[in-house]
């Protein structure tokens, strides 16, 4: 639930175990959901060629933190967010990750580029790395497109980058045919040439006036629910998906957070804090909630939990779940409880991560670094399918709302 603010003591495209129905929507402002016009997305949840999914999670993370490279993303990741668009006219169908912690457009992993009388070529090449040693990287030319969310979704000159043949070795991007990147267009400085910042899809979207704001509204329900849908909104969010208001907080100014959909938040176990207000980040292509290697001490002994080898998060047993206590998030003086039941792995995919059947695994893991490096926290996918989140480019802020699920227990 969503409390009043307490007092200073208080992963890419390869074999799925499951896909979650997803949609899209653009609108001007909330408004019912039957009015909306879908996106069909899917949420993969992967197994194939993990050794251990919080060391995959942490590179990301910590490529992140460098503030290196203007795209990241961990080709071994739990969960993927993947989106079918089109591009040319005729259009062409590819498989796009959905990626709110990188912002180019790019396709050509997989299936190539098919040229239409839309497409055009800039004669600039892109280079996009890929984790902190850039050992993985994309690049190839930089077109201009029609691209098709959906039919009301329809950007015209989108750029575009196309990858070269080796893209699906280089990228890490097994199956997939690139990236459909959701950041702040800060995100592309530097990676087409002669070119110092590249608008991007939600951008136009809102220059062209298909959007009346550049936002990104963002459900998703809990993998282990019976409902597993959820839904993208460009423009505005679902009123029917949330139980409580949106609230807003501004972007943090402290860097390098700031660079991505970077807030302040304190986080509190029980009456206990942890994490004292500091910046870090929301991100979709991140698995679980990483803190500050000093927060997750205190967190680890607190909750009693060892680490597991296998999977690399803190494991605790039955009667430690049963003594868990809730962790409080405070963000813009407005504190959401993670549940009990929220702050561990759903069992019932205990070996996509690698663990064993009845095992109870913590969704939380260390950055690696202590508190005070500017990048303390992401609040990861674990985090965003308890609460509805709202990009708000327009007002450089982002929000938060309770929803049917925040106090689901059927992790």
């Amino acid at each position: 639930m969503m409390v009043p603010p307490r007092s200073l003591s208080s992963l890419l495209a390869l074999p799925a175990l499951a896909f979650l129905s997803l949609s899209a929507s653009a609108l001007p402002h909330a408004r019912a959901a039957s009015s909306t016009a879908p996106l069909k997305l899917a949420v993969r949840i992967n197994s194939y060629g993990i050794k251990n999914s919080v060391a995959a999670d942490r590179a990301r993370v910590q490529a992140l933190q460098a503030g290196g490279s203007s795209s990241v993303y961990a080709t071994n990741a739990v969960t993927g967010y993947t989106a079918v668009i089109g591009v040319g006219s005729p259009a062409t169908s590819y498989t796009l990750l959905v990626d709110t912690g990188s912002s180019d457009t790019w396709i050509g992993a997989n299936k190539p580029y098919q040229q239409t009388t839309t497409s055009h070529d800039t004669g600039n090449q892109f280079y996009i790395p890929y984790g902190p040693t850039g050992q993985d990287y994309v690049s190839g030319e930089e077109y201009t497109d029609t691209v098709t969310l959906n039919s009301d979704l329809i950007i015209s000159n989108q750029s575009i980058g196309v990858a070269s043949a080796s893209a699906a070795e280089t990228s890490g991007l097994h199956g997939l045919d690139g990236i459909l990147g959701l950041g702040p267009v800060d995100l592309t400085q530097d990676t087409v040439s002669n070119t110092y910042e590249v608008p991007t899809v939600t951008d136009n979207l809102y220059t062209q006036k298909t959007i009346s704001s550049e936002v990104l509204g963002v459900f998703f329900a809990p993998a282990s629910s019976d409902d597993s849908g959820g839904e993208l909104t460009f423009g505005g969010y679902d009123a029917s998906k949330i139980t409580g208001d949106i609230n807003y907080v501004s972007i943090t100014s402290t860097s390098p957070a700031n660079m991505y959909w970077g807030i302040d938040q304190s986080i509190s176990y029980g009456d206990t804090i942890i994490l004292a207000k500091t910046a870090g980040i929301v991100d979709t292509g991140t698995t679980f909630i990483f803190i500050a290697s000093d927060a997750f001490d205190k967190y680890q002994s607190a909750t009693g939990g060892t680490l597991d080898e296998s999977t690399g998060l803190l494991k605790i047993s039955s009667d430690q779940y049963d003594q868990l206590k809730s962790l409080y998030f405070t963000i813009g003086g407005v504190t959401y409880e993670l549940t009990p039941n929220a702050q561990i792995w759903p069992r019932s995919l205990n070996t996509a991560i690698r663990g064993t059947t009845n095992s109870i695994y913590l969704i939380f893991s260390s950055t690696g670094s202590s508190s005070g490096s500017g990048f303390d926290f992401v609040n990861g996918y674990c985090f965003l399918e308890r609460f509805y989140s709202v990009f708000d480019r327009t007002n450089s802020r982002v929000g938060f709302a309770t929803t049917e699920y925040t106090n689901a227990t059927t992790n």
